[in-house]
């Protein structure tokens, strides 16, 4: 599966760096997003979720619901994202009903969890 992960952070604390090292130790393909970072967890980053080339399967939140509105607008211009996960504390109603809107599949949970680690 390749999984972007919105809001990767460098920060070992942080549930952005979190879910970059679950997902790396499942095996899955790993896109971290965030345009304050260079490098996570050893995977080079990308400044804009619009950015990397081919599908995504999954595109998980790790961002306040705030910013989240923009970059649920730029993931639909994509047309390739299968999943969007608004994990604890990215979720918002508003939010939730924009990306609905916006045509894409929207999950509230945690996306960790989902792949059977503990964050």
């Amino acid at each position: 599966m390749r999984v972007m992960i919105v809001g990767a952070s460098s920060n070992p604390r942080k549930y952005g760096n979190k879910a970059v090292r679950a997902y790396l130790r499942a095996g899955h393909e790993v896109i971290p997003v965030n345009p304050h970072e260079d490098v996570v967890e050893g995977v080079a980053t990308w400044a804009d979720v619009r950015e990397p080339p081919g599908p995504i399967d999954r595109a998980t939140f790790y961002v306040p619901s705030g910013v989240g509105f923009e970059v649920m607008r730029r993931l639909a211009e994509r047309r390739d994202v299968g999943e969007v996960w608004l994990n604890p504390g990215a979720e918002s109603p508003e939010l939730i009903e924009e990306g609905r809107r916006l045509g894409l599949n929207v999950i509230v949970g945690c996306s960790i969890i989902d792949i059977g680690e503990v964050p």
